[in-house]
């Protein structure tokens, strides 16, 4: 009986601990291939921000929830739709919510599937500086990002 209790109390451990493992050894992938931390929302409420790893994927930039168990990005923006609606400094009530940023971009535009996509994503300065460099450099023949006036 002793037995028994040990192995469900192992396999539920196993099962508590599986998925952390699993976030810990993703985000250290995503970190080694050109990921950069920042924060998303979607909805725009203070407690609506969550971390997450950015990375450039050619003409798209994933992002990639930190705790979500999803293998693929959890939204992917498309550089050649892609305009930056607003840039701001966080305000004192997002402070808590997004403690390393230095900007927020407000991003309108569509997503790898074509689907409208209202945006604000919260970086550093360092991150701030490779994501506008990154829509920026289009391909030969393309049009730059758009910032809305």
């Amino acid at each position: 009986m002793v037995g028994l209790i040990a192995a469900i109390v192992g396999v539920l451990l196993l099962c508590l601990v599986a998925p952390l493992i699993w976030l810990a050894v993703r985000r250290v992938r995503l970190m080694r291939n050109g990921g950069v931390d920042l924060c998303l929302r979607r909805r725009f409420a203070v407690t609506d921000w969550h971390f997450g790893v950015g990375r450039y994927e050619g003409e798209r930039f994933g992002w990639y929830r930190l705790t979500s168990l999803r293998i693929g990005a959890t939204v992917v923006l498309d550089r050649a739709k892609l305009e930056i609606v607003e840039r701001r400094p966080p305000h004192r009530s997002e402070e808590f919510a997004i403690p390393m940023a230095v900007e927020v971009l407000r991003c309108r535009g569509r997503d790898a599937w074509g689907r409208e996509i209202d945006v604000e994503l919260a970086m550093s300065q360092d991150v701030r500086t490779g994501f506008l460099a990154w829509l920026e450099a289009t391909p030969p023949g393309r049009h730059g990002y758009r910032a809305a006036s």
